[in-house]
């Protein structure tokens, strides 16, 4: 059995999240970042943290191509072209979102204060939404790599949500759709009441 550590107000709510849609038995270790908890399976005190056995996976993308791959499903397959669109799609949100608001939680919240700048979030808040209403643009079916959900779509989708929280920009309508669709789903509303 799986067991996934961090709670899923962080990151750890994506493979919370794909685990549900999977529908295989885990263990859920609603555990803080740096808690003794995590540190137990990740020094770093980084999470989402998997244990699969005896093998320990960090970072929530690693986590979700995995699971995916391993159980064949909301992925495309290794050496296709649409694995290679699906893998485009993931590095887009991971570049032009994802990290956006990572850059922005740093310099709110987890960097010493000393080390922060408060005034580079305008940018980011500009950014972001430039970025996202080309990602509304090219977003051609129900999932951005077609019209099944893949692994990108649990990180633009969790990314919006924690945009949102955030205080960033609302998201053009093409996204706020596609984020209501996906939290619809079944599985989400289960990992989403963890």
């Amino acid at each position: 059995m799986y067991k996934l550590v961090g709670n899923r107000a962080t990151r750890a709510f994506r493979p919370l999240w794909l685990l549900e849609e999977l529908g295989v038995p885990y263990q859920h270790v609603p555990a803080a970042p740096r808690s003794e908890d995590v540190r137990a399976f990740s020094p770093a005190g980084k999470v989402p943290v998997l244990v699969d056995g005896e093998d320990v996976i960090s970072d929530s993308t690693a986590i979700l191509t995995y699971l995916a791959d391993k159980h064949g499903a909301f992925t495309r397959p290794a050496g296709t072209v649409a694995r290679a669109w699906q893998d485009a799609w993931t590095f887009r949100v991971l570049d032009e979102v994802d990290a956006i608001l990572w850059t922005a939680a740093r310099h709110s919240f987890i960097l010493p204060e000393d080390q922060r700048v408060p005034a580079v979030k305008d940018s980011l808040k500009a950014e972001f939404a430039r970025n996202l209403d080309r990602i509304a643009a090219d977003l051609s079916s129900d999932c951005l790599a077609g019209d099944d959900l893949t692994v990108p779509d649990f990180l633009l989708a969790h990314c919006l949500g924690w945009a949102r929280n955030a205080g960033f920009p609302d998201a053009p309508e093409a996204l706020v759709e596609y984020l209501r669709r996906l939290r619809t789903r079944p599985a989400f509303e289960r990992a989403a009441a963890l």
